[in-house]
């Protein structure tokens, strides 16, 4: 069964980084598309990015496609998120999700991600 643990989160200043990474147990993540989501308390979870089986990634927000940027850690069975030039609306809960994909596939926000992480808090602040 595959398990994913989020870790990075916290409080960063306006402008500021944060490296999130999603560790993975139980199964490779070589045959699994990851995907990061967000979600701010009263609001619906949104897609942030994904990386397929392929390698190929894709920016579902406009707002972080020049700021935020997916990556596989193959040897670690991990998926990282660099976030780059914080600001107060990159603030919620960031969860990494997995879907099992067939080798070579690309992802979307559309795939039937069914493995959660718990979700770790980024707080972009002054």
């Amino acid at each position: 069964q595959l398990q994913l643990v989020e870790s990075g989160g916290g409080l960063v200043q306006p402008g500021g980084s944060l490296r999130l990474s999603c560790a993975a147990s139980g199964a490779s993540l070589d045959y699994y598309a990851i995907g990061w989501f967000r979600q701010v308390p009263g609001k619906e979870r949104e897609g942030v990015s994904c990386i397929g089986t392929s390698g190929a990634s894709t920016s579902f927000l406009d707002s972080a496609k020049d700021r935020f940027t997916i990556s596989r850690d193959n040897a670690k069975n991990s998926v990282s998120l660099q976030m780059n030039s914080l600001n107060a609306e990159d603030t919620a809960v960031y969860y990494c999700a997995a879907v099992w994909s067939a080798l070579g596939r690309s992802c979307g926000s559309t795939d039937p991600y069914n493995y959660w992480g718990q979700g770790t808090q980024v707080t972009v602040s002054s």
